[in-house]
């Protein structure tokens, strides 16, 4: 089992986070190599933990390299506060 962990400070989210973020989560759920996700968030909101589960790397991997993943992580910026 390999984990990737995507911990965050929420930010405000547009229209192109909620699309772009929409698309990563059902492109991974396709993956045959994916098994689950789980989130975590601090009690005050101030942090987030996305943690994506897959048997395999080649999951990870197809992943990695998905458009939509690779536009959101040139703009993260715009919607995490760190």
């Amino acid at each position: 089992m390999i984990c990737v962990q995507f911990i965050f400070k929420p930010g405000t989210y547009d229209d192109d986070f909620h699309r772009l973020d929409g698309e990563i989560d059902a492109y991974a759920r396709s993956l045959p190599g994916y098994d689950h996700v789980e989130t975590w968030q601090s009690k005050d909101g101030s942090m987030v933990n996305a943690i994506y589960y897959f048997a395999d790397r080649a999951a990870l991997a197809a992943l990695s390299r998905f458009p939509r993943h690779l536009e959101a992580k040139e703009q993260v910026q715009r919607w995490y506060d760190g």
